[in-house]
């Protein structure tokens, strides 16, 4: 079977966490929880959840920063590089496409109104960057999403490059071109995989396949 890292960090609650194992599960996918490395696993899965502490980018916190899990972000630093050495697939979400961005050198934005939607499947639509990889999965031109961040990408990381956006310029996926899979969405598709989001755990999925098999 197909195993995947999926590091959560202790201050994740279940309920959390359950909407990631079903997700893969339900594409045939096995999570290893709070894996050290990626050794006999095919893939990284970075979840959402708190806060990327503001020293990894070298900015101070803003007020509406949350206490950062600096575990979780060494943790995920050192598994983001390990896969990307090993041309390893990554799936990042929410937090995880935050993660992603500060670990290769970027920045993030601390605080931005609007996008902090819980509850909502269809909190703002997105547009997909033409001949992304996202836009082959999810194959729409426009397309809403749900939303629950307070954060988001500021400058990208070298070599990441933005894969969507929403109205008010908000990046919403990036993408690492040259590399097998990796995918960073800043919605939560785990909570949608009975619409086109699946394809994306689908696709992720099938990379893993392929990488097995290079």
């Amino acid at each position: 079977m197909i195993k995947v890292a999926l590091p959560f960090g202790s201050r994740t609650p279940e309920s959390k966490r359950e909407p990631y194992r079903l997700a893969l599960a339900g594409v045939g996918i096995q999570a290893v929880e709070n894996a050290a490395t990626l050794a006999g696993l095919d893939g990284l899965l970075l979840a959402g959840g708190s806060d990327v502490d503001p020293a990894m980018y070298g900015a101070l916190p803003h007020p509406e920063t949350e206490e950062p899990d600096r575990d979780r972000d060494n943790l995920e630093t050192a598994l983001v590089r390990e896969a990307l050495d090993r041309d390893l697939p990554i799936l990042a979400i929410c937090r995880g496409l935050q993660l992603l961005n500060t670990a290769l050198g970027g920045t993030l934005v601390q605080h931005i109104e609007g996008h902090r939607c819980p509850g909502q499947r269809e909190a703002h639509p997105v547009a997909a960057t033409p001949n992304s990889r996202l836009k082959s999965i999810l194959n729409l031109d426009r397309y809403a999403v749900n939303s629950r961040h307070h954060q988001c990408a500021g400058r990208l990381a070298g070599g990441l490059v933005a894969a969507a956006t929403a109205p008010d310029s908000v990046v919403e996926a990036l993408e690492l071109p040259g590399k097998r899979f990796v995918l960073a969405v800043q919605w939560h598709p785990e909570d949608r995989t009975d619409s086109p989001d699946g394809r994306l755990f689908e696709s992720f999925r099938d990379a893993m396949r392929l990488a097995r098999g290079a």
